[in-house]
This record gives C-alpha cells, structure tokens and sequence, in this order.
C-alpha cells in the first residue's frame, strides 16, 4: 500500500482515529478531512488536526460546507416543509450527503486512489456514504475496515492503546451528532420501543420561561431576516437556534423505516428547523394555491424519502428541486411566532400574496365576489357527479 493516497472521512471519534491509525500502519498515505456541516468550532476543528497528525495522517484538512450544505439541502427541505414521517427533519440524513460530495471533491482534487469511511455495517451511513462515492467516482476504491472487520468497541480501543494512542475513549451515555439542522440524539432508551429520553440527554436546557415573540421574514421561501434584522439564510437558521434552543424547543424522537430494512429509533434538538418549517408552512397556506400546497405535500414528502435512502444524485432530485423553487415565487412575507417553554406559537402572517384578500370576501362572513343564486348554481352542478352514481346504483 505504500505512497498509496488515501482520503479518510474522519470524525475525530473512536471509529474513525482506529482507521487512520490502522491505514497508515497499512502503509496508505493517509488524508484525513473533516466536512463541517455544522457540528464543529474553531477549538474542535484544532484539537482534530492535532489528534489526526499525531495518528499518523499525512495531512489534515477541515472544509467548511455550510453553505454547500444549505444550498444543494436544506434550501430544498425547507421549500418541501420535509419533515420524515411527519416528525424528523432529516438532521443527520441531510448533512451525510453533502459530506460526501466534499469527501469525493477533494479526494479527486489530490489524485486519491482510495476513500475510507468509519461506519459499521448496521445503520444508514454506510448506503449514503458507498452510494455518493460509486456514483461520482467509480473508479476509486472504498475501504471500510470497522464494517469489514465487525470491530468491538473494546478491540478498538486495545488497538490503539497498544500502538501508543493515549487518548479517553470513554463512551458517553449519549451519542449526539450536532449539525447546522438539528442535532440527533441516541441512548439506551432509543434502542427500544417503550421509553422517551430523559431532560438531561438533550445538548440543551430550559434557559427561559417566560415567552418571547419573534418575527421571521421570508422571501421566495428563504429565511432573509428575524426580527427585522436582514442576514443570508444559514447565519439565521443560527441565530434562530441560539434564540429558540433556550426555550428547550424542537425535542422529539423519530422512529422510521432504515435503508436497510429495519425500524430505527432516535431522538432529536431541531429548534431553527420546525420553527423554520412550520412558519414556512402557514406562510404557504396564505400564498399559494389549493393544487400547489397539494402537489408540493407529495413531492416533498418523495424528495424528503430519497434524500434520507442517499438517492441525491438521481436525476429526479433536480426535476423535484426544480418544481419546489418554482413553487416559491409568491411565499414572501413575514410569520409572527411566540416562543414559550418546549413549544412555540403561530400567531399569523403579513404578505403581500396573502390570498386571503378581503375584496373577494370573508369565509363565513360575507361573499363580495358572487350572488347567491350564483351559489346555487355552482352547488347543483357540484352534485350532479353523486346524484348519478346514487341513482344507477340504488339498489346499494
């Protein structure tokens, strides 16, 4: 394997420091790269650096995907108000994706003849990540020695230790994976069918109590400004979490059907996410037409369901992507929200293709548009279909 190049998605954990170490005793020359998606600072980022040339990469990089990941995903999540069987807004799913279209970029960029990647052979990771480099870069080897070698967490750690690797590799009671949309969560309690996941497994706490309103402004579906504060989409999803976070909202726990076959079931923190879907949603309400709200419920919920199984790179994701951006054209405007303690508010909308426009009258109150006779009308020839079937077969 020796001047082999090799790029590693690595993580900084337990699974992806025994692949970097085991590699590059392997004789691979080993980049280790790190897809920001959200779940690392500055600090982490450093200490990741450290710990991987000290393993044995030949080089470390960390490439900043925020705005790759907003714009190729969440963008289209949002126009799709995706939320996996009507409760997950695909946190983790969503930024695999883009990490490996980095991963498969740079390891292109320096001429790697192999890709490795830490994911066993029992959850979701494995399709998204295998799918995404075999369709981009066929030609490229993927090795996945946790998966191939069905490793112990204890074999693991022993590996190391015994090739001079000194670090706490102590399990946490949680698992979290922490992202630009949302941070998942999974314990002993998401393991089984039956218990929730205790206040203290969430990153965060119950901070306020008493309720807060806030304004989100949005323009052809994207989130342009809080509070009347103009920023680009991915600083406020941000700031809307830090605002929403401390009033412990957005906590849940997904259960759904896996790439592979079995039910899975894990918790989630998605504050920015379901403020940001949900006020999109009301927003859309007012704004687009009966068949669009319609047609956009199917084909979200279908693109939400490949996005999830690493199908990303079927063409039919950029037909969906296509119609769910036009779809957006008229949802402008702003959304008025209330955060309280573990729940937040819709309080209504303002927009200028608000269709509930008083010239054509008021629901249950007053019809400016037609006269009664009108009324009439429209109605016996809405029954004629019914009226028919009930008279040929009366005898049902």
């Amino acid at each position: 394997m020796e001047n082999k190049k090799l790029v590693l998605a690595y993580s900084g954990g337990l699974d992806t420091s025994y692949c970097l170490m085991k590699l590059s005793k392997q004789g691979y020359e080993v980049h280790a790269i790190s897809i920001n998606t959200g779940g690392f600072d500055a600090h982490e980022v450093a200490e990741m650096k450290t710990k991987a040339l000290q393993m044995g990469a030949h080089t470390y990089q960390s490439i900043n995907a925020l705005s790759s990941f907003y714009e190729k995903v969440v963008k289209y999540l949002v126009f799709g108000n995706v939320l996996k069987n009507n409760t997950y807004p695909l946190s983790v799913s969503a930024e695999r994706i883009v990490q490996a279209m980095e991963i498969v970029t740079y390891a292109k960029k320096i001429g790697a003849d192999a890709i490795a990647h830490g994911s066993t052979g029992a959850g979701n990771d494995q399709v998204r990540f295998d799918l995404i480099f075999q369709v981009m870069a066929p030609g490229i080897e993927i090795i996945t020695p946790i998966r191939d070698q069905q490793l112990s967490r204890e074999a693991e750690i022993n590996y190391l230790k015994e090739n001079g690797v000194a670090l706490s590799w102590e399990k946490a009671q949680y698992s979290i994976n922490q992202g630009l949309w949302g941070t998942s969560v999974g314990g002993k309690e998401t393991l089984t069918s039956q218990d929730s996941l205790p206040e203290s497994a969430y990153p965060s706490q119950l901070e306020k109590r008493e309720s807060e309103k806030v304004s989100l402004h949005f323009e052809k579906g994207e989130l342009i400004g809080i509070d009347d504060q103009m920023d680009n989409p991915v600083n406020n999803i941000i700031k809307l979490q830090e605002k929403a976070q401390k009033f412990a909202i957005g906590r849940d726990i997904h259960v759904g059907d896996t790439i592979i076959g079995i039910k899975g079931r894990v918790g989630f923190e998605a504050a920015a996410p379901l403020l940001i879907i949900k006020a999109h949603h009301l927003l859309e309400k007012h704004t687009l037409s009966k068949w669009q709200q319609f047609q956009k419920e199917q084909l979200g919920n279908f693109y939400g369901m490949l996005l999830h199984e690493g199908q990303y790179l079927d063409p039919v994701m950029r037909d969906l992507e296509a119609f769910l951006s036009n779809s957006q054209s008229t949802v402008s405007g702003k959304v008025f929200v209330t955060l309280h303690p573990f729940r937040f508010e819709l309080n209504g909308i303002e927009s200028d293709h608000d269709l509930m426009n008083a010239a054509f009258g008021s629901y249950g109150e007053e019809n400016k548009g037609w006269s009664a006779e009108d009324a009439k009308g429209f109605i016996k020839l809405l029954s004629n279909q019914n009226k028919i079937y009930q008279f040929v077969n009366k005898e049902k």
